[in-house]
């Protein structure tokens, strides 16, 4: 069996919508972070250096060069003929509107692309911008909404500098599903502090809220980061694979079948990643969630019993 017999995953879910394979591709914008440019804070969050997971040799340049380079890739690997713009490095709508609306234009106007992956944090998606995300689904293209939540815990995201809250992940996903945005909601395991315990509550009130989409990232310890400062000094202790893949299974289990799971892993490149090691490659660990689930005897919406209420709104 595959992992797409187990979980509703991005790949499958675009490939029923569009009849054929969708990529995303990366774009670099240019874009800041609220939380390191003085708006909301200094020196970002305490896990963040962007460059563990832009992709290798993006420059920030102009959009249409980025997607015509990541369309060459594709070409070369799957022949794949549809993209999805997946503007991902720091938050992609910390911009004056008409900013967005001319970066989100020329990713739609180049060859295969049929919508927008807006990765962004919940206390930057004013109404104005929310307007602009529905009126191009209003025009046929896909569009999601990321939001980097990572933990329902208020007193986790203080203590590693989110400089938001819950309250406002509520706010921003309540605002962005009336108009019937598709939202992915991200969400990191391991964070200083927590348990399993805390991810399995953390997924419980997010569907509670409703979403559409979810990631699921290991935290992972990069240089250049208060995190590994943290860590070198003994202060943290980065999960084992084992321990994430017992938990990503635990969510799975627990998560609604309609929901589309766009990722169930993070990697950083060496030499960025300090720890923990098996954060290098990604297929050692979705092997790894498949057999775990195969073993329980479990897949995606097996374990419903487990969330309190969830109300997932089609």
């Amino acid at each position: 069996m595959a992992l797409t017999d187990y979980i509703n995953t991005m790949g499958r879910h675009l490939r029923a919508r569009h009849g054929e394979r969708v990529h995303k591709l990366c774009v670099s914008a240019g874009f800041v972070c609220p939380n390191m440019d003085g708006s909301k804070g200094r020196g970002g969050c305490t896990f963040c250096n962007n460059a563990s997971f832009a992709p290798q040799g993006q420059d920030g340049g102009e959009v249409a060069r980025q997607l015509a380079a990541g369309r060459a890739v594709i070409a070369k690997r799957t022949g794949a003929r549809r993209y999805l713009a997946y503007f991902q490095a720091y938050t992609n709508t910390h911009a004056e509107l008409s900013r967005l609306r001319a970066l989100y234009d020329e990713a739609l106007a180049q060859p295969g692309v049929v919508g927008l992956s807006i990765g962004t944090r919940p206390d930057c998606v004013p109404e104005p911008v929310l307007d602009l995300l529905a009126d191009y689904r209003d025009r046929g293209h896909d569009v999601w909404l990321e939001l980097g939540l990572q933990s329902a815990f208020d007193e986790t995201l203080a203590r590693v500098n989110r400089c938001h809250d819950f309250a406002e992940y509520h706010d921003a996903v309540t605002r962005a599903r009336r108009r019937g945005l598709s939202v992915c909601t991200h969400l990191i395991a391991g964070l200083p502090g927590e348990t399993d315990w805390h991810a399995r509550e953390t997924l419980t009130r997010v569907l509670d809220l409703g979403t559409d989409g979810l990631k699921l990232h290991p935290l992972h310890v990069v240089r250049g980061t208060q995190l590994a400062k943290d860590w070198q000094r003994g202060g943290y202790r980065p999960w084992t694979m084992q321990e994430y893949v017992a938990t990503a299974a635990d969510l799975i289990a627990m998560t609604p079948p309609a929901v589309v799971y766009h990722r169930l892993t993070a990697t950083a490149r060496e030499p960025l990643l300090l720890a923990p090691a098996w954060c290098a490659g990604k297929w050692q660990v979705l092997n790894a969630i498949e057999r775990e689930l195969a073993r329980r005897g479990a897949r995606q919406g097996s374990r419903l019993s487990q969330v309190n209420k969830v109300a997932v709104f089609g």
